[in-house]
């Protein structure tokens, strides 16, 4: 039996010893695949936590640009509001005035066919009231001044109105003058008008498109600022669940590495008492050598981690067509055909007269038509610079934007392969586990079951020895105990079935995983007794083996329930973040399938736009590099069609 124990020693310490190096192996393997996790979650933190800040400045930028654009909106529309204030304030200022300068000069036509038909009582007239207002407020020379206010006083000074002889040319023609002079600056007032017209004109049809800009980049980066705000929040919940991970495997990798040493020193503990257990049964060969009994003394467990004068009519014919001569520039050829017409001897003036009228009215139209040409040009190139500008930072943003959303794809295709194969590694780890726990409680069970048996045998041997070295200590079996039908039998007289033999080792009815047989001659009481004493010790040994057996078992049943919760956790967390970078992934790359569709459409658009802006400078910049020669080329042909028409009309220009 001795010597069946020391083979059984030894067989378990081998078992052990390749349990041990299957723990140690997995201890090994999962630790790397750990420290690879751990190490990737290191990397992909910074990484994250650089994304997060950049994505917060962004979206505090996008914010303060929205704030800024609304602000310059606001702006733009006061702006508006106040210049249409202005404008209908300074419209009915010079609805007012000018129905005034009419007023006064029908008054002095009135005054001047009055004066020349030589009509009486002309000073009790309204219009000699609102003659003697304008003497003083028109700007007149001197001696005309004077010779008006003589004319004006002598004659409001006479006691018979009736006595007033007509006026003479000189008086008319002062008044003429008069006329001529208010009918100018009425016509330089509705010019001024026109002009104040164009420019509120042009400043309400910018600020209306700067207005119209401000929205577009309003929406478009509030649009950014929602594609930034979901891109921030799948940042920082991968950080979340990135930590998480790295949280979890730092403390699996540490409940490996302390459970991995734990175990590498209960075993060289284990091997030392298994040591020393051998030399105590080379002692004791010689007192028990039962070669079956000893194959019960075996088995122990390891466990497993974005001013008119009168002159002839030749004479004036002669200082027209010298006024006409008189224009500067380029000369128009409808004025040398003007000039022709009055070469005549029998000059028809009102039909001269009609063609510079027509001529002039012609000029205007001409340069009214090259005025709108050039205010069109000119809003047309600035819309084509806006259109651009907005469409050029359109295409630096996707193209930023699509660089971001490819590296991000790039990066989740990375992590999601990392924690695929980090869940593949794991479940391996959990299978290999498991098998070595099902191994190591079955070798548990078996030993048990043997060291049970090495108890109750050995006192069935030691109770033997008793029972002829020292009957007083000997313990008889329980006396047997007939059935209820055998004990009517003996009852009547008949005798009890005989008592089947038993089994197990030796007859005792013991079984183990080995057959024990007990065949001793003892020849002195004393030897026995030593033989009794070794029996107890075995006894005591074996019991204290099945109680750290028992110990052993239940820290390896925790450890591995441990790990199978650790393990089932980090799978679940991981199997989460496979599905949420995958989601994220699908909804990134529709993102850039829809980005790059709005970058081929904007560059499509500046294509448009540079080709626009190339047909309107063909249409344009000729218009625009002469409009000033022309515009100065007209204004001289009608200020030379103006003296003309005057010189016809009796005014001296020598």
């Amino acid at each position: 039996m001795l010597q069946a124990m020391t083979k059984k020693v030894t067989e378990e310490g081998e078992r052990e010893q390749q349990l041990f190096d299957k723990f140690m192996c997995t201890c090994k393997t999962g630790g790397g695949d750990l420290t690879s996790s751990i190490e990737s979650a290191n990397t992909r933190i910074p990484q994250l936590e650089s994304d997060i800040k950049g994505g917060d400045a962004q979206k505090t930028q996008l914010a303060s640009d929205i704030k800024q654009h609304k602000a310059d909106k606001a702006a733009a529309q006061t702006t508006m509001a106040e210049s249409k204030a202005i404008r209908e304030k300074d419209a009915a200022s010079f609805a007012k005035t000018i129905a005034e300068q009419k007023a006064d000069t029908a008054a002095m036509g009135k005054a001047i066919v009055s004066l020349e038909k030589g009509q009486t009582g002309f000073l009790q007239t309204g219009a000699a009231t609102v003659l003697r207002r304008l003497v003083v407020s028109t700007d007149l020379s001197m001696e005309a001044r004077d010779t008006l206010t003589a004319f004006l006083s002598t004659s409001s000074n006479s006691e018979d109105d009736d006595s007033y002889e007509p006026a003479s040319g000189e008086i008319s023609g002062i008044l003429k003058q008069m006329q001529e002079t208010m009918q100018k600056d009425m016509a330089e007032a509705a010019a001024g008008e026109a002009k104040s017209i164009q420019d509120f004109d042009a400043l309400m049809a910018a600020k209306s498109k700067e207005s119209e800009a401000l929205t577009a980049a309003v929406e478009d980066k509030i649009a950014r600022l929602g594609e930034a705000g979901v891109k921030l929040v799948n940042d920082k919940e991968d950080l979340d669940d990135t930590s998480t991970s790295l949280t979890k495997n730092t403390q699996f990798l540490a409940d490996l590495d302390n459970s991995c040493k734990t175990r590498g020193a209960e075993h060289e503990a284990r091997q030392k008492t298994r040591s020393e257990e051998l030399t105590a049964l080379a002692e004791t060969v010689k007192l028990l050598n039962d070669d079956d009994s000893l194959e019960l003394f075996k088995k122990t467990l390891p466990a497993a981690s974005f001013l008119q004068l009168q002159v002839t009519s030749k004479q004036v014919i002669s200082r027209a067509r010298q006024a006409l001569r008189a224009s500067s520039g380029v000369r128009d050829f409808r004025l040398d055909l003007i000039s022709m017409s009055m070469r005549g001897k029998a000059v028809d003036f009102s039909k001269v007269l009609g063609m510079v009228d027509d001529m002039v009215a012609l000029l205007k139209k001409e340069q009214t038509s090259d005025n709108h040409k050039k205010a069109y040009c000119a809003k047309a190139f600035d819309d084509a610079e806006d259109e651009k500008k907005t469409l050029t930072r359109a295409e630096g943003d996707y193209e930023k934007t699509i660089e971001n959303e490819k590296e991000d794809i790039e990066s989740m295709v990375e992590e999601i392969g990392e924690l695929r194969a980090g869940i593949t590694a794991l479940d391996k780890s959990v299978a290999d586990s498991t098998a070595q726990r099902k191994a190591e409680n079955s070798d548990y069970q078996e030993t048990m079951a043997g060291n049970n048996a090495a108890v109750e045998l050995i006192g069935m041997a030691k109770n033997r020895m008793n029972k002829f070295y020292n009957p007083k200590l000997y313990k008889a079996p329980p006396k047997r105990e007939l059935s209820e039908s055998d004990q009517i039998a003996v009852n009547m007289g008949g005798t009890a079935p005989p008592t089947a033999a038993p089994g197990g080792i030796a007859g005792t009815g013991i079984t183990g995983f080995v057959q024990v047989s007990m065949h001793r001659q003892v020849e002195q009481k004393e030897a026995a007794n030593g033989v009794i004493a070794m029996m107890d010790n075995l006894i005591a040994d074996v019991q204290k083996e099945i109680t750290e057996m028992k110990v052993e078992e239940k820290n390896a049943q925790e450890e591995y329930e441990e790990f199978m919760a650790d393990s089932t956790s980090k799978r679940a967390g991981d199997a989460k973040s496979v599905a949420e970078k995958t989601a994220a992934k699908a909804d990134t790359a529709a993102k850039l399938q829809r980005h790059h569709s709005e970058l081929k459409t904007t560059r499509a658009e500046l294509y448009s736009n540079a080709k626009a802006t190339h047909n309107l400078g063909a249409d344009c910049n000729w218009l625009v590099e002469n409009f000033d020669v022309r515009k100065s080329a007209r204004a001289g042909e009608v200020d030379s069609l103006t003296k003309a028409k005057a010189v016809l009309s009796g005014a001296d220009y020598s």
